[in-house]
């Protein structure tokens, strides 16, 4: 693919004479709810792999193709700054004396992009929110058509059952609770426990198949909050002993949770071991792009864990820096260990631990660990949804300050 911009060819405007005349059949035809064409095409996006600027990232389109459309922007959300909002949250919640489902469903603040218009999303594709759970903190169980994960960063983040399989979690642990799965969520720790959701509900918004079923089959009715929860039908760590060694697939099990589909059968990624997955690649040179980095995938056939999400985690050594690398995926990330800095498009953030980021699509980014210790951070990215559909790509800026194509 050749990065040399081609000169775009001019389009002749349409005449004065012939636009005011269709405008005029516009406001004629309005109430018919159709609109008779004056303008050609305006994509937002330039054929961004030509442009090689910093901040080649794509532009808002013009005039009626552009109505109502908005764009993503890089955003960094301080914890230092956010949190205090979930104390505010809980203890409003203590005071009300009910339990999360039924304190405005849940209690948590989403995370807006600035670029989106007040949308409930972080980009195009993703939406994230940060839950608090207090003790003793009991929801409903439940089953959605939204694919749905749990980064938590408490040091003890509760329980997620997904499909009777109960999951005491920790920090940074991972769980799933895939489209079409039940699962309910709790807290019988002695402090409150904080993770952050991530879903795909933009998606499947978009595509209005957003639905959600509350009439869990056998439920139990807790005795404290009154709730349908579900039975406990797997024994602990279920998941971790049937998929937590790669490789090792058994046989006997049917590999299917809920009624969802192209979705893990392992709920639960444990971060110790990723963290001891990162610790066991620090010596290998790593990639230049992205440090040492793994994705966490399906222990049953490597794919992404859900359709439309991937999750991964990199680890930067003390003073490492990347090479620029951009995409057409929106990427968040989550800040575990360490401090260090991410250049977005010729924009600087500086992050700790906790923090959360997005670098929406088509927008170079670096990666710096300005600390003297290990700097993890996890992803969360559409990158499976727009490989589906053909349109993923990627370019890195090497040394030199040449472009090349990594995905193409």
């Amino acid at each position: 693919m050749s990065t040399t911009a081609a000169k775009p060819h001019a389009r002749a405007p349409l005449a004065a004479k012939a636009r005011d005349a269709m405008e005029s059949l516009n406001g004629e035809a309005g109430h018919l709810n159709i609109w008779l064409r004056t303008q050609a095409n305006a994509p937002s996006q330039k054929p961004w792999f030509t442009h090689t600027g910093a901040d080649a990232g794509g532009e808002m389109a013009q005039g009626k193709v552009a109505a109502g459309q908005m764009k993503a922007s890089p955003h960094h959300w301080k914890w230092k700054e956010i949190s205090p909002y979930l104390d505010k949250i809980a203890q409003i919640a203590e005071t009300a004396d009910v339990p999360p489902v039924e304190f405005a469903e849940r209690q948590q603040f989403l995370l807006t992009n600035p670029g989106l218009g007040g949308r409930l999303q972080v980009a195009s594709t993703i939406r994230c929110a940060v839950s608090i759970y207090n003790p003793g903190d009991l929801a409903r169980a439940h089953l959605h058509t939204p694919n749905a994960s749990r980064t938590i960063l408490s040091e003890k983040g509760g329980y997620t059952n997904v499909e009777g399989e109960r999951c005491v979690a920790a920090r940074g642990d991972l769980i799933l609770t895939p489209n079409g799965t039940w699962h309910d969520h709790g807290n019988d720790d002695d402090k409150p426990v904080v993770w952050i959701d991530t879903l795909d509900w933009p998606v499947l918004e978009f595509l209005d198949c957003i639905w959600l079923d509350e009439d869990v089959p056998a439920a139990t009715l807790d005795p404290k909050a009154n709730v349908p929860i579900q039975k406990t039908t797997l024994a602990a760590g279920y998941s971790n002993r049937a998929y937590g060694r790669g490789g090792l697939v058994p046989k006997f099990a049917t590999h299917a949770r809920g009624i969802g589909h192209a979705i893990s059968p392992n709920v639960h990624y444990r971060g110790k071991d990723i963290r001891a997955a990162l610790d066991g690649l620090k010596s290998e040179k790593g990639d230049a792009y992205e440090g040492v980095a793994l994705d966490v995938v399906n222990p049953v056939n490597g794919a992404p864990l859900f359709a439309t999400l991937g999750f991964g985690a990199q680890l930067l050594r003390p003073g490492e820096e990347t090479l620029a690398k951009r995409e057409t995926s929106n990427v968040v990330y989550v800040v575990l260990e360490g401090r260090g800095q991410t250049e977005i498009a010729g924009r600087t953030y500086d992050w700790e631990e906790n923090d959360i980021f997005v670098v929406p699509n088509f927008l170079w980014r670096r990666h710096i660990n300005k600390g003297t210790k290990d700097a993890v951070l996890y992803t969360m990215n559409d990158i499976p949804l727009l490989t589906k559909i053909a349109q993923y790509r990627a370019q890195g800026r090497r040394k030199d300050g040449s472009v090349e194509q990594l995905v193409s």
